[in-house]
């Protein structure tokens, strides 16, 4: 089974800035053409985990000024839609995901989107954030979509999008915290997003 997030779990202590992976134009990982970054590190251990080499926090190499300038020249082309952050566990690597999502917000205002998954749940998360969790908090507040919950082998369901198994859910974060509750995020429909693009051009 899957660890429990603990009170000692703080992204600022535990994270050495490492990074596994860093793929830029994916289509799997959230909608559209994304550029996917893979820190290093995570407590959770899921049976089944695809990327059990991230669990360490020292896998990989460091982050870098230049691997970010990369990523942010990367999201500036036309047809990217957003940032996806991945893992190990971007709560748990808070120094790495805040500043980069800081300087996708400032850098592109609104223009491009932010995708997150992590192990904890959406309760999990706003439980750690009101009991003082400054890092995941600012993380969240940056976030536009977040897929929630840790990979249960025994809910493995291929046939889903964006999601390993049926436990975990796709949250809109920004209509989330208006409402005060959970929402889904739901995907825009083809007619939407061709007014989106018409807009930007």
């Amino acid at each position: 089974m899957p660890r429990n997030p603990e009170p000692g779990w703080d992204g600022r202590r535990l994270s050495q800035c490492y990074v596994a992976d860093y793929k830029p134009f994916q289509m799997v990982d959230g909608e559209g053409v994304r550029c996917s970054l893979y820190v290093s590190g995570c407590l959770f251990h899921c049976e089944g985990c695809f990327n059990e080499a991230t669990w360490s926090f020292r896998y990989g190499t460091a982050y870098t000024d230049e691997l970010e300038e990369r990523i942010l020249a990367d999201l500036a082309q036309p047809y990217v839609q957003g940032l996806t952050l991945l893992g190990g566990e971007p709560f748990l690597n808070t120094p790495v995901c805040v500043r980069l999502a800081r300087l996708v917000r400032e850098r592109f205002a609104g223009e491009k989107d932010i995708w997150c998954w992590t192990g904890y749940t959406w309760e999990e998360l706003q439980g750690a954030c009101a009991a003082g969790a400054p890092d995941k908090a600012e993380l969240l507040g940056l976030i536009d979509v977040l897929v929630d919950g840790r990979f249960l082998l025994a809910e493995k369901d291929l046939t889903l999008a964006f999601r390993g198994s049926r436990n975990q859910r796709i949250i809109d974060v920004p209509a989330s915290m208006r409402a005060g509750s959970l929402v889904l995020w739901q995907r825009a429909d083809p007619a939407h997003r061709a007014r989106s693009a018409a807009r930007a051009e």
